[in-house]
């Protein structure tokens, strides 16, 4: 299988060398505006690099991968189904809540797949706490407690066209509680803080936030996020039912220093970058792109999932900024107009 990858910056550097193991892909392709980065990438890897993307859709690909910038993903989108090649990309489908219905929209009308970037849902832990739920082993489930904590903050030419706190980084939760759930957010209570660098609220963004969350079964979730949690890297989702509970991440790296006397398991170097955290996550999820590429099995994610989380996440970010309860309804009713925030959703995942 002939796989192109368009956009070679840090995370498709890393997907292109995740590709290299795929099973059944023996060709890969790398495109980028900068020509030079990506040949300098396609020497390091032993492969091949285009020269345009209209280059690399000459050669014929089976399949491509998108990890351009954000405000490429949409136009990329649209040049992958006028090609009629199966397309994965990457968190956010498009800047705004329009382009991605737009997205959306030419998806449903065509049957050439697009499959979206949300590596969770291939991720052991969170695939174990599913099947434990849907099975009523946990029985009644009552409360889900998230978090997604970096390390370290992004550089500050990141911020103006992130998305904000909500979009770019507790995206993630919105999409993997829906998922895991299979129910629906109804409404959001959000709030968000600035304590480190001053770039963050120049760029109309907040360093930490927290959001209550409430479902359309009554079940109430809490999702907190920063960009400062000097333990290491910290993603985690507490599961818990009448009956018994999981706890997603809570692995021997996890970032947890305890402050009690003495611990049950061995404590090893915690986790630095979303990366490492999720790193068979995101082998597993292009291993099933190429099988969706191939016509093999159903597409895991297709656009209309990543439009259901950006609501939530349009709505937590409209509360942040309003102090307001607001119902998932009202975002999708105007199409997420009103939200303000920085320049749309989240580049990268």
């Amino acid at each position: 299988m002939k796989i192109g990858l368009i956009g070679t910056g840090r995370i498709g550097a890393f997907h292109a060398r995740t590709l290299r193991s795929v099973p059944g892909v023996t060709d890969l392709l790398v495109a980028d505006a900068d020509t030079a980065r990506a040949a300098a990438l396609a020497e390091s890897l032993g492969v091949r690099a285009a020269g345009s993307i209209e280059e690399l859709y000459a050669e014929g690909p089976d399949g491509v991968v998108i990890t351009a910038a954000t405000s490429a993903h949409a136009p990329l989108i649209h040049q992958a189904l006028d090609a009629g090649v199966p397309v994965f990309c990457e968190k956010p489908v498009a800047l705004d809540v329009a382009g991605t219905v737009g997205v959306v929209e030419r998806a449903r009308a065509g049957t050439v797949p697009v499959q979206i970037g949300f590596q969770r849902r291939f991720d052991a832990g969170y695939r174990a706490a599913r099947e434990a739920l849907r099975s009523g082993e946990l029985g009644r489930l009552h409360t889900l407690r998230a978090c997604t904590s970096d390390r370290t903050p992004p550089p500050a030419e990141y911020i103006p066209t992130s998305g904000g706190l909500f979009r770019d980084c507790s995206i993630h939760d919105f999409d993997i509680m829906r998922w895991l759930t299979g129910r629906e957010v109804v409404s959001v209570y959000a709030q968000g803080a600035n304590g480190g660098a001053a770039f963050f609220a120049e760029g109309g963004d907040v360093d930490t936030c927290a959001a209550l969350l409430r479902f359309d079964d009554d079940t109430l979730a809490t999702v907190t996020a920063t960009r400062y949690n000097g333990a290491g890297h910290d993603v985690r989702l507490e599961v818990c039912g009448s009956r018994s509970a999981r706890v997603v991440g809570l692995d021997d790296r996890a970032p947890l220093p305890s402050a009690e006397a003495s611990l049950s398991w061995q404590q090893e170097a915690p986790y630095a970058t979303f990366m490492e955290r999720f790193q068979a996550a995101y082998v597993a999820e292009l291993g099933v792109f190429t099988e969706v590429a191939g016509g093999r099995t159903p597409n895991p994610c297709p656009p209309g999932e990543a439009l259901e989380a950006l609501y939530v996440a349009e709505a937590c970010e409209r509360s942040r900024r309003t102090g307001e309860a607001v119902a998932v309804a009202d975002v999708r009713a105007d199409g997420g107009a009103g939200g303000g925030g920085t320049a749309g959703a989240a580049t990268g995942v």
